[in-house]
Order: C-alpha cells, then sequence, then structure tokens
C-alpha cells in the first residue's frame, strides 16, 4: 500500500467529490434498509389479517388487506427510487472522478516522459512505457472508482444491515454470518488466481503484438528472404500460448459464481432453518425470515466484493509501484530560464560521456571551439562517437564529464525549449509520421503566425533545397501524398530528403545534420550540398558523415577516432598531417 501514498495529491485535489461520494453511499445504505422492514411489515400484516378473515369472513378486512398491500408495495417502490438515485450519484461522483485522476495521472506520465533523456529510452522498451501509461494507470483507476466505492459501500452496508440484524433477533444473525468469511476468502483466492491469470494474458497478448507489429513493419525484408513460414509459425506459436492462458483463465472465472451462489444458498438454509425453528417458538415471525433472506442477499454482494477489492487495491499497488519507477527517474536536465543567444562561440571543454552500463567512453576529452557561422565537418569510423557528439549538442544527451558553454555561458542554463527552437535537426534515424508529405515537412515550422503566403513560399524553398521537386512530381498525390507508416511508401534517399527539408523548413540559425545524406547517390547528394552552402551563409552548420566530398568546403573538419579527438584542421591542412582522413579520402575518390 506503500505505493498508492502517491495518490494522495489527486484524492485532496478531489476531496469534495469523493466526499459527496462516499455520503451518496450512505444514504444509499440508508434507504436500502427500510425495504426489508416494509417487505417483513407486509408480510405480518397480510398474514395477520388472513387469519382474521378466516375467522371473521369480513370483507372490511379484505378490502384493508389490499390497500395495505398496495401501500406497502408503493413505499418500496418510493424508498427504491431514492436508492436509485443515491446509487446513481454515487457512480457520477466517485467513478467520474477516478477517471478525471486517470486522465491527469497520464498526462503527469506522458509529460515526464517528455522530460527524459535519451539514456532514459535507450534501457525501457517502447513495449514497457506504453504498458505503464495505459494498462497500469487503469489498474491504479480501478482503486480510486471501484475500489473506494465498494469498500465504502462494505463498510456502511455492514454496519447498517447488521445492526438492524441484530435488532430483530440476534441469535439467527450469529448463524447467518458463518458462512460469510468463507464466502469472502474463497472469492479473495478466486479474484487472485483471476488476476495473475489476466496478467500473464496480457503479457502474452503483449508478445503477440510485438510479433505482428514486427512483421508488418519488416515485411519488406522478410519477403525479400522468402522467410514468411517461420514469421507464421513463430505468430501461431504466440497464438497457441495465448489460447491456452485464456482457456486457464476461463476455467477459474467458471468458479466465481458457482462458488457465490453455493455460499449463498448455504447462508438462505441456515436462515430457513434456524428462522422456520423461531416462528415455531413464537420467538420470530414469517415476516422477519423474509426480512432475514432479504439482508443476507444485501450482505452478499459486500462480502464478495472485499475479496475482490482486496485483489484489486493488491494489483493497484504493484502497478503505481512500477508507475513510480518512472516518475522518479532523474531528467536528463535542468532547464534554466535564460533566454538563447548565441553572438561568438560554442565552447566544448574537457566533454567526455559514458552510455549507462557500458564500460567504456563514447566520447573523451573533446575540446574545441565552434565558432558562430562555421560549418563543422565530424568524421570518423563507425562508432566513434559523432552521433554522441551532435546529440550532446542538441541537449538530448548530458555529458557524464566536462561543460559545453555558448558565449561563455553553460549550455543547461539556457532554456530547454527556447534553445532547440533555434536549432534543425536532422537524425541518423529518418522518423516519419503517417501523414501526408505536406504535413512532415510542416512539423518542423516554428512560428506559427505566418501567412499562409509565407508558409507556402518556406515550404516549396525546403523541398527545392532538399532536391525533392522531381521526386514530388512523380507521386499520385503530390506534396499531399499519404506516405504510410514511418515513410513505408518511400525509398530511403527520398525519407532522408524528406527528414531534411523538415529542417530547413525550420529556418533555425544552427543546423544539426547526422550522416542524413547516406542513402543518396553522390550526383542528389552533391546537388544537395550545394543548396546548403548557399541556403547555410550566416548559419552554423555542424554536419557528421563518412563522405569527404560533402565537407570538403567546411570551415573545419573534426576527426574522431574511438571517442577521442584525433584532428582538427581544414580539409587540405587534414590531407597532409592526418593519414586516416588522407587514407579515407583516397578510397572515396579511387572507389567513385
Amino acid at each position: 500500500m506503500k505505493s498508492l501514498v502517491a495518490l494522495n495529491k489527486y484524492i485532496a485535489k478531489y476531496w469534495l467529490s469523493i466526499g459527496v461520494g462516499i455520503l451518496c453511499v450512505v444514504l444509499n445504505n440508508y434507504f436500502s434498509i427500510f425495504i426489508p422492514v416494509f417487505v417483513r411489515q407486509g408480510i405480518d400484516d397480510a398474514l395477520m389479517k388472513i387469519q382474521l378473515i378466516h375467522v371473521n369472513q369480513s370483507s372490511i378486512i379484505s378490502n384493508n388487506l389490499i390497500w395495505n398491500a398496495i401501500g406497502f408495495g408503493l413505499a418500496i417502490f418510493l424508498v427504491s427510487i431514492l436508492k436509485g438515485i443515491f446509487l446513481y450519484y454515487t457512480r457520477q461522483t466517485l467513478i467520474v472522478t477516478s477517471r478525471k485522476i486517470e486522465f491527469d495521472q497520464k498526462n503527469e506520465l506522458y509529460h515526464k516522459y517528455q522530460r527524459l533523456g535519451e539514456t532514459f529510452f535507450r534501457k525501457n522498451y517502447t513495449g514497457d512505457m506504453m504498458s505503464r501509461i495505459s494498462e497500469d494507470i487503469s489498474n491504479v483507476r480501478m482503486y480510486i472508482g471501484p475500489s473506494i466505492m465498494y469498500y465504502a459501500n462494505m463498510l456502511f452496508s455492514f454496519v447498517m444491515i447488521l445492526t438492524q440484524m441484530f435488532m430483530v433477533n440476534s441469535y439467527l444473525t450469529m448463524w447467518v454470518l458463518i458462512p460469510l468469511p468463507f464466502l469472502s476468502y474463497s472469492i479473495y483466492k478466486v479474484s487472485d488466481k483471476i488476476n495473475r491469470g489476466s496478467k500473464q494474458i496480457q503479457e502474452q497478448l503483449s508478445v503477440i503484438t510485438t510479433k505482428a507489429q514486427e512483421t508488418f513493419a519488416g515485411i519488406r525484408i522478410i519477403k525479400s528472404f522468402g522467410v514468411e513460414e517461420n514469421f507464421a509459425k513463430d505468430f501461431q506459436e504466440a497464438g497457441l500460448e495465448y489460447r491456452k492462458r485464456a482457456l486457464d483463465l476461463a476455467k477459474i472465472n467458471a468458479l466465481f459464481f458457482p462458488l457465490m451462489a453455493l455460499l449463498m444458498g448455504l447462508s438462505t438454509i441456515i436462515v430457513f432453518y434456524v428462522g422456520g425453528r423461531e416462528v415455531q417458538n413464537g420467538r420470530f415471525t414469517a415476516g422477519n425470515v423474509a426480512e432475514f433472506i432479504i439482508y443476507l442477499n444485501m450482505l452478499i454482494w459486500p462480502v464478495a466484493s472485499l475479496g475482490w477489492t482486496t485483489a484489486l487495491v493488491q494489483k493497484a499497488a504493484a502497478s503505481q509501484k512500477r508507475i513510480n519507477d518512472f516518475l522518479a527517474e532523474e531528467e536528463y536536465v535542468g532547464e534554466g530560464n535564460q533566454l538563447f543567444k548565441f553572438d561568438n562561440r560554442f565552447t566544448f571543454n574537457q566533454i567526455s560521456h559514458q552510455y549507462p552500463g557500458k564500460n567504456h567512453f563514447a566520447l573523451e576529452n573533446i575540446s574545441f571551439d565552434l565558432n558562430k557561422g562555421d560549418f563543422l565537418g565530424v568524421v570518423g569510423k563507425t562508432g566513434s562517437g559523432k552521433s554522441t557528439l551532435l546529440q550532446i549538442i542538441t541537449r538530448q544527451l548530458v555529458p557524464s564529464y566536462g561543460e559545453l558553454k555558448i558565449d561563455g555561458i553553460l549550455l543547461n542554463e539556457f532554456d530547454l525549449v527556447d534553445y532547440r527552437n533555434h536549432i534543425a535537426y536532422v537524425p541518423q534515424d529518418v522518423f516519419l509520421f503517417s501523414e501526408s508529405i505536406r504535413e512532415n515537412i510542416l512539423f518542423g515550422l516554428v512560428d506559427d503566425k505566418m501567412s499562409p503566403e509565407k508558409i507556402e513560399e518556406k515550404l516549396h524553398q525546403a523541398v527545392r533545397l532538399a532536391h525533392l521537386t522531381e521526386d514530388l512530381e512523380q507521386l499520385p498525390n503530390g506534396i499531399e501524398t499519404i506516405i504510410g507508416e514511418r515513410g513505408v511508401s518511400l525509398s530511403g534517399g527520398q525519407k532522408q530528403r524528406l527528414s531534411l527539408a523538415r529542417a530547413l523548413m525550420r529556418d533555425a540559425e544552427i543546423l544539426i545534420l547526422d550522416d542524413c545524406l547516406s542513402a543518396v547517390d553522390a550526383h542528389t547528394e552533391k546537388v544537395i550540398i550545394d543548396h546548403l552552402r548557399s541556403y547555410s551563409k550566416g548559419k552554423t552548420v555542424v554536419m557528421s558523415t563518412h563522405r569527404i566530398a560533402a565537407i570538403t568546403q567546411a570551415t573545419k573538419i573534426l576527426v574522431l577516432s574511438e571517442g577521442k579527438l584525433s584532428a582538427i584542421s581544414t580539409h587540405s591542412e587534414l590531407l597532409k598531417s592526418n593519414d586516416f582522413y588522407s587514407w579515407l579520402n583516397k578510397n572515396q575518390v579511387e572507389n567513385h
């Protein structure tokens, strides 16, 4: 239960709604008590008048019997209406409040995800994050809504009903209560098995979903390798396991209502037997027996719900602990409040970065200056730390050691949103949305006050700079073409150029390009680089690449080797002084 303490802030926020809901529970139970009383009075009155009719043969008594029956029936009807009204408002307050808290908690966790850094997403699966924001929060909602409602209902039902039962006949009440603890415990055990079975089914459903998602996302590779049957076999095996778990759960579910009916029937038999003996001894009436049967039925669900709600609370506690673990994750960087301003230079001072779980540094002791308006090229072998360096510049990563300053001010002192609004970033791993090409390019737009004419002008400029014009002319709907999930309908080169156009749409003063032209041919790359040279005048550009031709005109070129700074100079100087750079250039020229 300790993990559920985190929900107290939400309960405090909605205390009035929860309080009104509990008051409605009290009033609902209060009016419920009258129904058995009216039934008892009606039965006893009817039996008494029937005896008088047999003795006196009076039509007046007969008429009186009918009117009394109608009166008791109307009383029960009116009380039932009041009971129903308060039951309705019980659900409208407690259950609706639980939905509001669910909404708040989902937003809290979602915003937390937004503030976590690259390291968090490297060590956690997308499926697990989705599970916590959907299934786990749903489990917690069941605690806030149904559990609180049923616990309150059980508490007040017990107090009111048992008080009334003891007032009528304490001896029979003791007998009636004997099976109820067994009922509650049995329901608890069955509910626990049901919850564990449900968890196993959800886990297997996640496996099936993951397999299906991977199959559909990688369908081109699967078909090209001709391994459809292997994937179909794996999916079938996962489906068979899901079916087995579902059938096992169905067997457990089949015990729930029969078990409840058995123990309820046992209590009913006790009422009839012991109550009948009491009637014979003159200490009880037939109306009292009927009254007790109704009381018993009123107690069955609160007692049964004790086991069920206890299992819900356990499930909610486990889910809330998982949610708390993510909420407790350290945000990757503290956001400053200073507005970004870049006049002179970026200063990298002894920057080192080590990923969690790794025993080596991705970057180690990197120091250099990047002046405003520079075009910095970054080269190195695969795994040399190029992407890590660029992600540190964009504040996706916080270096393990060292300082990154802009005009003498630490980078983390700047407002994160404002800083990133001045950056256009093209990642190595392109991600596109399943919208139109237009919507994907406009995603990079920052200025929402721009006129429609200016937006169209910038849109066409971005398309031209990314050398996409001819491609769009060949598509059925041009720039309005829907590209499918992750841009599945586009080639690798088209995806990269669309991602580049999205960044250029931003027209930012700092442009970060992470090996973003690796999938385009040499001619197209040259055209794009020429476009970028004219476009980026006055802008600061950082471009990592494996192709030397793309950065020959760079102001300076940084050569990385196993995370360390091997050299930094111009293209012509590196050809003379750096063996790796010279070899790489010679090899690419000869192959070209």
